[in-house]
């Protein structure tokens, strides 16, 4: 499902400018700044800017780079890929596949006994909801 226009410009007026300039400008927040880097409990992990459910907390793993990191989305199709080459650089950016929020990027140097993948997400792109 994808969000019409005018449902995600009301969705921004909800963010940070710190959110909507990762969001929607395809910023970035600095390495171990963001409220999600330690995050060790339970739960789910969300769209700041739609609620989708993108990332179980039991797919999260420290990849010692300073942003919150996944091996997998949470369900088939949560996330967009778009090849990125900005900044010199051949990477694949991850979207929300529901209103089209930067998330991040994915990289093929996650846990090798898991997906091999991993998701290197933005705190401030994410909403987190504690398991009850």
């Amino acid at each position: 499902m994808t969000l019409d226009k005018g449902k995600v410009d009301t969705l921004k007026k909800k963010l940070t400018p710190e959110q909507y300039n990762i969001c929607f400008l395809k910023g970035t927040e600095p390495p171990f700044s963001g409220k999600y880097t330690d995050n060790h409990e339970p739960g789910m992990y969300h769209c700041a800017v739609c609620g989708n459910p993108l990332f179980a907390s039991d797919t999260k793993f420290d990849s010692g780079t300073g942003w919150p990191s996944f091996w997998d989305m949470a369900n088939p199709g949560a996330i967009r890929w778009v090849d990125d080459t900005t900044l010199g650089m051949k990477r694949t950016e991850v979207l929300c596949s529901r209103c089209g929020a930067h998330l991040g990027h994915i990289f093929h140097d996650g846990p090798r006994d898991k997906t091999g993948l991993r998701y290197c997400v933005n705190s401030l792109a994410l909403d987190f909801e504690p398991k009850k």
